[in-house]
């Protein structure tokens, strides 16, 4: 399993954003479609503390957020860093 984990849900432009950035850093990820399927929906849930949104973003066990904490952390130079830590 890659070390970058992400929980997506079909037509959701908050996911798209997210794994465009993804896709344009070259970041190996695995996807996780978890919008019509409720163990993996409650997987997500749990798995991030209670966030129910999408996506959720993990690089290896720390969870990051969602699309705008991934924006905020690639704007302040931070989301680099963590990448390649969990590489």
């Amino acid at each position: 399993m890659s070390q970058v984990t992400i929980y997506t849900t079909p037509y959701c432009p908050y996911c798209v954003r997210a794994l465009g950035l993804l896709e344009d850093k070259g970041v190996d990820f695995t996807e996780i479609e978890a919008g019509f399927d409720p163990d993996l929906r409650r997987e997500m849930i749990q798995r991030s503390g209670g966030q129910a949104t999408f996506p959720q973003i993990f690089i290896g066990e720390r969870h990051i957020g969602g699309c705008d904490e991934m924006m905020a952390l690639e704007r302040s130079g931070q989301l680099d860093p963590l990448l390649r830590d969990a590489a």
